[in-house]
């Protein structure tokens, strides 16, 4: 039997879902504040309001609606998800050293997107989901649904059903130049992104983009507007709904390693048509964190959320890197910080009650249990422990004031260039328990605390 067929009973069998979902709000699991990351003064209200959260996305959902009150307070949603592509993900990081030459890239997997029970399952998966963020947006508010050819044309009638057919507004065509190629079918090279609003009185700014004139030469019509580039001579027009962007490419400083990573440009689009600065825009499939990267660029607050240990340790890295402010959150707490190796010195300051504080990393040594690849790649991560094991951390930070309760550190370092900040100073006075987060290439979390007792001495608490 065809799908179409099973789609009215996977559209009833999410919505009684939903609906035990709402009558039960009061239950699900909690969510913790891991780390508060406070770089700089927010812009238009507090962007400390941010969030990055690890664990399912269906469970941060409940969370929000029971804890934080936000139903109807989201204007911008964007969701990724698997595409039933059939397949599993990569990421892929390459560790460099001087003391570890030609090391070759490892691969640990990033998500799979296998789905053995059926299509069914996956878009029950989505349907639920779909209920749910309707009613996080605003009234204004929008939501874009990012696919491909495998089952958008399923989740349309789907949407049209939850949204309404009324409230479909477009569907975008991101065309790029990568993808794959074959001899039985003409290249896939386009994604297709499904743009549906909550109500009629959705916000919306359309955006501009060139129009070349025919020859690429000028028209001369009176009161049109013409300009002229390297290619010739054209007009500004309403942008069409074909995007031409092309990947991210390999060597691009957006590229993060991670697994089917969106470009910041196709974001940025969605961000600024359908939101104004301040709003806040949320991507519950967030990988590497791309929208929440766009949206911090745009003067945004967001929220991120994904249940994979790399992709929130690629969207940590990469949020950190951008000084944004805001609060991690995650499912479980940290690990213990036995794994990482590390110098405490406090030293008086001369005719005064202050001490100055300097942490130094020394070395990172994780268990063997945390590591996920085998063989070679396995062998790889040895040869980085034995020579220069600070390379698989990508992040760490320093909370000189800890309070026994949330990590919110003076100091950040995410690693840049293949290079990572390995001293950390401070000087004050009440100077007398530190915690030290760090996050490595895998996206294990750790938290160490230490009790500074006398100088130049602390201890583990």
């Amino acid at each position: 039997m065809s799908l179409i067929f099973s789609l009215p009973a996977i559209l009833e069998e999410s919505r009684r879902e939903y609906k035990k979902i709402k009558e039960n709000e009061e239950q699900g699991k909690d969510f913790y504040p891991v780390e508060q990351l406070c770089h700089n003064e927010p812009e238009h209200g507090a962007a400390a309001e941010s969030i990055l959260a690890k664990g399912d996305n269906l469970e941060f959902i409940q969370y929000l609606m029971r804890e934080k009150d936000i139903e109807g307070r989201i204007q911008l949603i964007y969701m990724d998800p698997p595409f039933y592509s059939k397949a599993s993900y990569d990421a892929v990081i390459k560790l460099k050293s001087p003391l570890v030459p030609q090391a070759p890239a490892i691969k640990p997997a990033a998500y799979e997107d296998v789905w053995k029970t059926g299509i069914e399952d996956y878009l029950r998966m989505l349907c639920v989901r779909f209920f749910l963020v309707k009613d996080l947006l605003s009234e204004e508010g929008c939501f874009w649904v990012h696919l491909d050819w495998h089952v958008v044309h399923y989740v349309k009638i789907l949407l049209d059903e939850i949204f309404g057919e009324k409230n479909f507004i477009n569907e975008v065509v991101w065309n790029y130049k990568s993808g794959g190629t074959g001899k039985r079918n003409f290249s896939r090279k386009h994604d297709t992104l499904l743009f549906y609003s909550k109500t009629k009185n959705y916000y919306f700014q359309p955006l501009k983009e060139k129009s070349y004139n025919r020859g690429y030469k000028p028209y001369r019509f009176k009161g049109v507007n013409e300009y002229k580039d390297e290619m010739g001579w054209y007009t500004m027009v309403n942008m069409k709904d074909v995007w031409q962007i092309d990947m991210v490419g390999r060597t691009s400083s957006e590229r993060t390693g991670y697994a089917t990573q969106k470009p910041e440009q196709l974001l940025s689009r969605i961000i600024e048509s359908c939101s104004r600065k301040g709003e806040l825009c949320a991507d519950f499939f967030g990988g590497s964190g791309t929208l929440a990267a766009a949206a911090e660029q745009l003067g945004r607050r967001w929220i991120s959320c994904d249940i994979g240990d790399l992709a929130t340790a690629s969207c940590l890295k990469r949020m950190s890197v951008k000084k944004s402010s805001f609060t991690l959150m995650g499912d479980r707490f940290d690990r213990e910080g036995e794994a990482l190796l590390l110098d405490v010195e406090v030293e008086p300051i001369e005719f005064t009650a202050k001490k100055l504080v300097t942490v130094t990393l020394q070395g990172y040594e994780p268990d063997e249990k945390s590591i996920p690849v085998k063989g070679e790649e396995r062998e790889v991560i040895k040869a980085f422990c034995r020579a220069d094991s600070l390379q698989l951390l990508e992040y760490w930070s320093v909370d000189f004031h800890y309070d026994g309760n949330m990590h919110s550190p003076e100091f950040s370092f995410p690693k840049e260039k293949d290079s990572i900040e390995k001293t950390c100073s401070q000087i004050g006075q009440s100077i007398s328990r530190i915690s030290i987060r760090a996050v490595d290439v895998f996206g294990n979390s750790m938290l160490k605390v230490l009790e500074l007792d006398q100088p130049g001495m602390a201890s583990d608490c």
